[in-house]
């Protein structure tokens, strides 16, 4: 009698083998409530973990609590090759955007600006627009040996927004100056096709299957000349930070295009026109001072004194409208504006946050003149402006 081979059976691990189901549910909670005494989560931590835990350790580590045995104590205390090995910890361990968080929190909570002086410390940071508000926030109090490595961080973050917003931006508002600037008697590449049909569809031949085009519609060779002028208006006061780098490196975006005639002022207390400076953002930056009162009043004058041709002229005020000037004063100068011709474009913050505090009276005043306050983004900015330029309704967001 012949016998086959002895089959084999796969092993099956017995249910007290397989992982627990919610072991990384605990490891991720431990790693968020830091080993607490309290945590409730029995999980220990081990090689990478332990580490991990370590660099939260040394930023969120003791909060209001008042110290116990296992509570979180690292800290990063006050010395600048601690806070660089720490920062080279967070990079390691954490992706892009959670190491921006994390260093602006250690930043505020921890009282880090100053080290930012120092030009060991700016080489170690993962850069990006916040990081640029604080370096602008400390120009005044930065040290020569300082300033060019600070200056080559701006310029990296400048230079990757400029990357990202450019190309749509020249193309969107190109396309919304040749809109406004159509002609009857087009050269064969300005013909508008879309329109021209539409203006011809009465004279549609059947037997032929086609519309003889008796009216040519074309557009405006935008490229030639000035057609509109640009007025940002911006607020430099501390919480603006974010929009002080967008709207910066937009005004240089415009200034590049012939058509377009822009102007930059920044605004405290003070006035300051850094329109000479837009060939360069960077420039532009480092001409701000962050920080200080808010006086829309004086901004607002300041750009109706520049204004040769309101009806071609868009003014984008960019502020949370707290205001330490004249209220009432303000509000005439915009509704002056407005009847002038002005397109006038309120932004709560050009930024990717969102809405900030803002002051919601001034910003009701100005929404009944006609000159509603929102919250733009960059991505949006570029579609709020051609429509501005084309005087239609702006696409304000449907959460204002």
């Amino acid at each position: 009698m012949t016998t086959g081979p002895t089959p084999t059976t796969t092993p099956v691990p017995a249910p007290s083998q397989a992982p627990h189901p919610d072991g990384e549910r605990l490891r991720r909670w431990r790693l968020v409530l830091g080993g607490d005494q309290a945590d409730g989560t029995g999980c220990a931590l081990s090689g990478r973990d332990a580490a991990m835990d370590a660099t939260l350790a040394a930023l969120y580590g003791k909060g209001d609590k008042p110290p116990t045995g296992r509570d979180r104590s690292a800290g990063l205390g006050a010395s600048a090759p601690s806070v660089a090995r720490w920062l080279g910890d967070i990079r390691t361990y954490f992706p892009s955007s959670v190491v921006q968080v994390m260093q602006r929190d250690a930043i505020d909570r921890l009282g880090l600006a100053s080290l930012l002086l120092e030009p060991e410390m700016l080489a170690a940071v993962e850069a990006d627009v916040h990081l640029v508000g604080t370096l602008l926030s400390l120009n005044k109090a930065m040290p020569e040996t300082t300033r060019e490595t600070a200056r080559a961080v701006v310029r990296k973050v400048v230079d990757d927004l400029e990357k990202r917003l450019a190309t749509r931006t020249r193309a969107t508002l190109t396309g919304a100056l040749d809109r406004s600037a159509r002609v009857s008697r087009p050269r064969h590449r300005d013909i508008d096709w879309n329109r021209t049909v539409a203006a011809n569809l009465k004279h549609y031949l059947p037997e032929y299957r086609t519309v003889v085009p008796e009216r040519l519609v074309g557009y405006g060779r935008a490229a030639q000349s000035v057609k509109k002028e640009v007025v940002l208006c911006i607020d430099q006061s501390g919480s603006m930070a974010a929009s002080v780098v967008y709207a910066s490196v937009f005004g240089a975006v415009l200034a590049s295009m012939r058509s377009i005639s822009t102007r930059l002022v920044v605004f405290d207390t003070a006035v300051v026109d850094l329109t000479d400076q837009l060939d360069d953002p960077v420039d532009v930056l480092f001409g701000t001072q962050l920080g200080g009162g808010t006086d829309i009043n004086r901004a607002l004058a300041y750009c109706l004194s520049q204004i040769t041709r309101p009806a071609e002229t868009v003014v984008v005020l960019i502020s949370d409208l707290y205001e330490g000037g004249i209220r009432d004063e303000m509000l005439k100068r915009v509704a002056a504006m407005k009847a002038s011709g002005v397109q006038f474009v309120t932004l709560l913050a050009l930024s990717d946050e969102g809405a900030p505090a803002y002051d919601r009276e001034h910003a009701a005043a100005l929404a009944a003149l006609g000159a509603p306050a929102f919250a733009c983004t960059p991505d949006l900015f570029p579609e709020v402006m051609a429509a501005a330029l084309e005087k239609r309704p702006l696409p304000i967001p449907d959460t204002v």
